[in-house]
């Protein structure tokens, strides 16, 4: 992928802090201080686009259930098909616990 690269020492500080939370209360104080309201559901709206589109909803059903737009259900549905399998790997832990 071209474009900016990722793994900084900021992003793997980033990453560290996250890996510290032990449970839900632990992160909603982390990531309402670290993110805007905004920014917090955008991640959470991606990340139920991705699980509607795995469970093969069509991009009519998801931007109606989500609110998503059709450029952000079309940008996940790239990362589900050409990414680096993050959202499978999650899913699949998910699945499991």
């Amino acid at each position: 992928m071209m474009g900016k690269e990722i793994r900084t020492e900021a992003v793997e500080q980033l990453f560290d802090a996250v890996l510290t939370l032990k449970d839900k209360n632990e992160c909603y104080q982390f990531f309402e201080d670290l993110c805007t309201v905004n920014e917090l559901l955008s991640l959470a709206q991606r990340l139920q686009v991705a699980k509607m589109l795995r469970e093969d909803h069509t991009y009519l059903e998801v931007a109606e259930k989500t609110g998503a737009s059709t450029a952000t259900i079309s940008r996940v549905n790239r990362s589900l098909n050409y990414g680096n399998d993050g959202y499978d790997l999650v899913f699949s832990k998910m699945k499991a616990e």
